[in-house]
């Protein structure tokens, strides 16, 4: 199913059209009313005369996180305070928090719509029950999805995060369809599962749509099989809109973008400069519609790819790659570039591992150090020495040969590694804090 058929299927062209006559809409906003562009616009000499069609729009500066932070907490807002009807913000754990803002429009007629979109990619009807397990509050996951599902006419469960054993009952009694959370939590919700004695597969579910956190085709695979679903990655995040910037449909080829409203591009993350479709670099967006807080040439520092060429499902909007890192993210040790994802595709390759692991970086005199703890299953854990011992050699050889890094491996039991009912966390740098383990 096609929510939107006029822009999802509309020719390249066409597409092309309104999305040049909406960035200059949005440019001439952002100008007249956002003092922190307006300034940078000047600086570089540039006027909202200048950007005519998409195609002027590396003549536009950046923006970056510090930006928002700088601009704390209304800053960036392009409308007065009296047309917002709803403030969002990031938890703010590295600093002041991003705040972004809401017009009744952004949210009826933008986020729901997006987000409506990204439900019906996954084989979303006005019959289906969205269980949404995603966190509600100053987090975009939770409301964001809620609104997609009621704008399709979907049954909406608000049930947020938490109390897994409950969410499992809720899950059978009301007949939930589709689960939104993210990727660790849904594996979680299994192993919950497991210990209540209950078959994932018995469970009404027939799609999950999951994100706010990078995951592997490895995990894709472990998801669908315990829980007998297709699972489907989404994207977005709430500098841009919260959930619905983009989201896979079942022909698993890339997320489609909803890029007549948030505009893609691609970037060398050293230079600043355009890269061409197939080619990785990191991903940056413009919002073209959005009223209260439209960002341009946003650098999300999240690794990605584009792609044109149309899609089996009959949606003609550019793909992007599913993310496979982030610039600001990625491990340097001894020089090597190291995204995490790397790891998790090796270990969940290996039979013997669970989904479960951390890496944890210290400095050992001027070395960096990289341990990687990996849960195994019960039956091997129970085995004897000598095949954890072959299992720890073979890990580690996958690893070298993978990323040309020697990294020690350390086995755990069983549910060692520690559960999170939101984005799970698997970086542990001690050389930022003076720590070692």
């Amino acid at each position: 199913m096609i929510f939107n058929e006029t822009y999802e299927c509309m020719p390249r062209e066409k597409l092309r059209q309104v999305q040049s006559e909406r960035l200059r809409d949005a440019v001439r906003r952002v100008y007249d009313n956002v003092r922190p562009y307006r300034r940078k616009m000047e600086e570089m000499g540039v006027t909202p005369a200048d950007i005519q069609t998409i195609d002027d729009l590396p003549k536009l500066p950046f923006t970056v996180k510090e930006d928002l932070r700088d601009s704390y907490p209304f800053g960036m807002f392009a409308v007065p305070m009296k047309d917002v009807v709803r403030v969002h913000s990031s938890s703010g754990t590295t600093g002041k928090p991003t705040v972004v803002g809401y017009t009744r429009n952004d949210i009826n007629n933008i986020w729901a719509e997006v987000m409506a979109r990204t439900i019906c990619c996954a084989n979303g009807t006005p019959d289906s029950v969205v269980h949404v397990a995603y966190g509600y509050g100053l987090f975009t996951g939770g409301l964001g999805v809620h609104y997609g599902a009621e704008k399709l006419g979907a049954t909406v469960i608000p049930i947020s995060g938490g109390n897994t054993k409950r969410q499992i009952m809720i899950m059978r009694d009301f007949g939930s369809t589709i689960l939104a959370c993210t990727p660790s939590y849904s594996l979680y919700i299994a192993d919950i599962c497991d210990e209540m004695g209950i078959d994932p597969r018995s469970l009404p579910l027939n799609a999950a749509i999951l994100g706010a956190e990078p995951w592997t085709n490895e995990i894709r695979n472990e998801i669908e099989k315990r829980f007998d679903i297709i699972a489907l990655d989404i994207y977005g995040l709430s500098e841009i809109i919260g959930p619905g910037v983009s989201s896979e449909c079942p022909e698993k080829c890339g997320l489609h973008v909803n890029e007549d409203h948030f505009y893609p591009e691609i970037i060398d993350p050293v230079s600043g400069q355009p890269v061409p479709d197939g080619q990785r670099g990191e991903l940056v967006f413009s919002c073209i519609t959005k009223e209260a807080f439209p960002l341009l040439r946003y650098r999300t520092r999240d690794i990605s790819m584009l792609m044109r060429e149309p899609c089996g499902c009959g949606r003609g909007l550019a793909r992007m790659e599913r993310i496979s890192g982030r610039t600001d993210d990625m491990l340097i040790i001894r020089g090597v570039n190291v995204f995490p994802s790397q790891i998790e595709s090796v270990l969940i390759a290996i039979e013997g591992t669970e989904p479960h692991y951390e890496l944890v970086v210290d400095k050992r005199g001027v070395l960096d150090e990289l341990e990687i703890r990996v849960e195994v299953n019960q039956k091997l854990f129970s085995d004897e020495v000598r095949g954890l011992e072959e299992l720890r050699n073979r890990i580690q050889a996958e690893i070298e040969s993978v990323l040309g890094l020697n990294a020690t491996v350390r086995l755990v039991e069983p549910r060692t590694i520690p559960r999170s009912e939101g984005k799970a966390k698997r970086v542990i740098d001690n050389r930022k804090t003076g720590q070692a383990n």
